[in-house]
């Protein structure tokens, strides 16, 4: 795992041998569901579901996967399943990428 430095979007992505991990803060029980920007180095993402049964992770994982433009089975959470603070790995993709595909979304 390589550098951890912010950038232009404000997010700390770390380059990992699979692709790159993404920091990610839940909102569960959004009022609206989608990404919401980012806060404290990381991606705030807004789910409608609650965070019981591991719904909120599924929404997250399905929105994520919807916004890079990536099969939902190339994301895992790698790191935080039963908190609000997460770290997905999103295999595949190079950070530019991740960053990309973000801006256009």
């Amino acid at each position: 795992m390589a550098s951890s430095s912010p950038n232009e979007e404000g997010l700390r992505l770390r380059e990992h041998p699979e692709g790159v991990l993404v920091p990610v803060r839940a909102k569960p029980r959004a009022k609206r569901a989608g990404l919401l920007g980012t806060r404290a180095g990381a991606l705030l993402v807004g789910v409608t579901a609650p965070p019981e049964g591991g719904k909120a992770n599924r929404a997250i994982l399905e929105a994520l996967a919807r916004a890079l433009r990536v099969p939902q089975s190339s994301l895992e959470i790698v790191r935080g399943a039963a908190h609000r603070e997460k770290t997905v790995l999103v295999r595949g993709l190079s950070p530019a990428e991740v960053l990309g595909r973000l801006k256009d979304h």
